[in-house]
């Protein structure tokens, strides 16, 4: 599951002057690609950063930014002023740019030659200078952009530079992203219903709405070599309950939740789609809600929102693609009751059966056991704790005038004791800065019940996120006060009403 067929890659492009002379012009093409030499030889960086040849004139530059934005393969632009690019040159580019842009504030040495330097060594090195120049131009524009200052050898800055790529992929993924909608969304539910035509001119997402009979259709169809190839994974991966292994009075059971799960994978990949939603309200004709089929899907990177939630499955999505190939795991969650005492307060997370077991602290079980709604035969699930560690807890809502995001850092902790008659998959965790303040400015801000938890992507990269395809992002974290958050909130509402599509 790939954002696009070409490889992505982020662009370089360097600003400069004809002014200069062409041998000054030699040298700047080459600490340029002493730059990105730098950044790529790391291997740090989630895509590669492509060197383009130097700009120094209107345009140049304006058909540079047009290439940009129309590679499918280009996710990002890293712009450098190497030296003094004066910027109304850069005027007609960057009202060009459709892609992400971050703006690297550095230069190739990473100390001053105190002995030696003259000002032939201060004409070629004076990024402090053209950088300047280059950022006030972004600001006069209103262009979103990040900003990162340091010398392209430290970690710390491509680091910074890695959580923005990830962003910019995650902001790709939704560009491209189709999503099938099994059924509506929940009855007289509010939050989980929103505008689907503003999100597909805000981020691209496009949202398809199919009977779920369509999906059983697909279900009928899948073959017992499907079945039994899938039947086979469980047992590989996971510990099968006894009564739903091959001789298990409810091995039947484990067929037709495979069945599902060969069904769904069909559908989608036919569709091209990358997430889904479904609704236990409305099964049509399948014989039990999707439980362990749902579950493996999110695993391997689809999105997913219960009783179609569709925002936040095309969230999952998204955080999926900016944490693939880091530590931790990205899962659709809900806060589903309180531990308030004795001890430190905490929030029990689950739902019903779909929670991705890549935030599993060990080897899940495969489990069957009875649920209450749904009208159905029992259902399979996948059943474990989620692993302890730092973490985010994100959901997004849909305002009216603006979507929103808000994200609480939290702590994934073991539960306080066993829960043998829980058989869910489920998180527990303390989040910042306690739970009474992390809860007031959740339900002040509107924040949903669906949410989405990730131990692998990180609050800068979010952060960086919601600059690139321009929602408000709102953050819950240990030096949250409610009563300034209020606040923050009246501001943005102020911001917004001024400002209804944001800045640039």
């Amino acid at each position: 599951m790939t954002v696009t067929d070409e490889r992505p890659t982020c662009w370089f492009l360097t600003g400069s002057q004809a002014l200069y002379g062409e041998e000054t012009l030699r040298q700047v093409e080459e600490q340029s690609r002493r730059i990105v030499a730098m950044l790529n030889d790391a291997g740090e960086l989630p895509v590669d950063v492509q060197w383009r040849p130097v700009l120094t004139d209107a345009d140049a530059i304006r058909r540079a930014c047009l290439d940009a934005t129309g590679s499918d393969g280009c996710v990002g632009v890293l712009a450098w002023m190497h030296t003094f690019s004066p910027a109304k040159s850069w005027i007609a580019g960057l009202d060009a740019l459709r892609k992400p842009l971050l703006h690297l504030h550095t230069q190739v040495n990473r100390s001053l030659p105190w002995d030696s330097i003259d000002m032939d060594f201060m004409n070629l090195n004076q990024a402090a200078h053209g950088d300047r120049e280059f950022g006030y131009l972004e600001t006069r524009m209103g262009v979103r952009r990040k900003t990162v200052v340091g010398h392209a050898g430290d970690p710390a800055v491509r680091s910074r530079i890695g959580e923005w790529m990830r962003a910019a992929l995650g902001a790709a993924a939704a560009r491209s992203l189709r999503m099938a909608r099994f059924g509506d969304n929940m009855r007289d539910v509010a939050v989980t219903d929103g505008d689907k035509v503003e999100a597909q001119i805000r981020l691209g997402v496009a949202v398809k709405a199919y009977g779920v009979n369509d999906l059983v259709a697909a279900v009928d169809a899948a073959g017992p070599d499907e079945v039994d190839a899938l039947i086979g994974e469980y047992a590989e991966r996971y510990d099968v309950a006894p009564e739903l292994a091959s001789g298990g009075d409810r091995h039947r059971s484990l067929r037709d939740a495979a069945r599902i799960e060969a069904g769904l994978r069909a559908f989608l990949g036919a569709g091209g789609f990358e997430a889904f939603t479904t609704n236990f309200e409305d099964l049509g004709g399948l014989r039990q809600l999707p439980g362990i089929s749902v579950q493996r899907l999110m695993h391997d990177g689809y999105g997913f929102g219960a009783e179609g939630d569709w925002k936040t499955s095309l969230l999952l999505r998204i955080l999926k693609v900016m944490g693939e190939g880091l530590p931790g795991g990205t899962s659709f969650m809900e806060d589903y009751t309180y531990h308030l005492g004795p001890g430190q307060p905490k929030i029990l997370g689950a739902h019903m059966l779909e929670v991705c077991p890549s935030i599993a602290a060990g080897r899940p079980s495969c489990e069957i056991h009875p649920l209450s709604i749904g009208g159905r035969d029992d259902p399979v699930r996948l059943v474990f704790d989620a692993a302890p560690g730092p973490a985010i807890v994100v959901g997004l809502l849909d305002l009216g005038d603006r979507l929103r995001l808000v994200c609480n850092d939290i702590e994934v902790v073991p539960p306080d004791e066993p829960l043998p008659r829980l058989p869910v998959a489920r998180a527990v965790w303390e989040p910042a800065p306690s739970l009474a303040a992390s809860a007031e400015c959740w339900l002040t801000a509107g924040g949903p019940h669906h949410t989405v938890l990730s131990s692998a992507v990180s609050p800068e990269a979010l952060a960086d996120l919601a600059e690139i395809i321009g929602v408000e992002l709102v953050r819950i974290d240990a030096s949250t006060e409610p009563g300034r958050f209020r606040q923050e909130l009246r501001w943005n509402d102020a911001y917004y009403r001024l400002f209804p599509a944001g800045a640039r």
